[in-house]
């Protein structure tokens, strides 16, 4: 039976009763408007772990636009139903006053891979996105914590901070997820328009490609994407792209 908390000092006492008992704690953050690809973490964590938590916190300190914050899909009905076909343990929805009691004075920052890729084109992004994962597997006290690789950039960065605060906490990278058409599946995707959806599949198509760089950004421009980079670093390449209003990333093993 699916339990949500909204007091964190709920959690607390909850957590003292599972270490009692020698329970492994699988986690799962999200900012909800949950998908496949979310299910995909959850399922995996169900499996192996004994207690499975997911927390939804729409963080504002990891958008550097705040119309961006402001258009973020909400859909907690439909992530409560899938929250409770997995059998999921707990919810953690806690308000950005539970999260900040410093108001954001306190925060973590990497000053080298966060600044590259997405961290380039949007300041202070990995900073509030380490912040509060650092928040919250302090809060959570996890055995394993799962993300997905199509953020991976910022598994990377989560992992690296991980290790380099001695954390006790295993981070599980998850394959990414992808629609038929290979578009990997993203809360952002709900904000394309139908005609955009049908589109969308060429941005992994052309990454995926034997293309070069430059062949690759013609192709996607040619086809109403608006670049915002394409690189390679360490045998992988990375993209994000605009279509229409809303911003898609991916990235592929080369």
């Amino acid at each position: 039976m699916l339990k949500v908390i909204y007091d964190l000092n709920e959690w607390v006492e909850i957590r003292k009763e599972a270490i009692r008992e020698n329970k492994l704690i699988g986690f799962v953050p999200t900012m909800g408007a949950l998908h496949l690809g979310h299910r995909a973490l959850i399922e995996r964590s169900r499996r192996e772990n004994d207690i499975v938590v997911v927390s939804i916190f729409v963080n504002p300190t990891q958008f550097n636009d705040a119309n961006d914050l402001k258009k973020y899909p909400k859909t907690y009905d439909d992530d409560l139903e899938m929250l409770q076909e997995c059998n999921v343990d707990y919810l953690i929805f806690p308000n950005y006053e539970n999260m900040y009691p410093d108001n954001y004075h306190y925060k973590i920052i990497e000053d080298d891979f966060s600044t590259k890729l997405c961290g380039a084109s949007r300041p202070g992004h990995f900073d509030g996105v380490l912040t509060v994962v650092m928040k919250l597997l302090n809060i959570i006290k996890p055995t394993c914590a799962y993300f997905g690789e199509k953020d991976y950039q910022q598994y990377k960065l989560i992992a690296g901070m991980v290790k380099a605060f001695f954390m006790d906490v295993e981070i599980v990278p998850c394959k990414t997820v992808r629609a038929e058409g290979g578009l990997a599946l993203s809360s952002r995707n709900k904000l394309l328009t139908k005609d955009e959806l049908k589109i969308a599949p060429l941005f992994n198509k052309f990454l995926s490609s034997n293309l070069s760089i430059p062949e690759i950004k013609m192709e996607l421009e040619k086809n109403g994407f608006k670049i915002d980079y394409i690189e390679e670093i360490n045998n992988r390449r990375f993209g994000a792209v605009f279509l229409g209003k809303v911003r898609l990333i991916d990235n592929v093993e080369i």
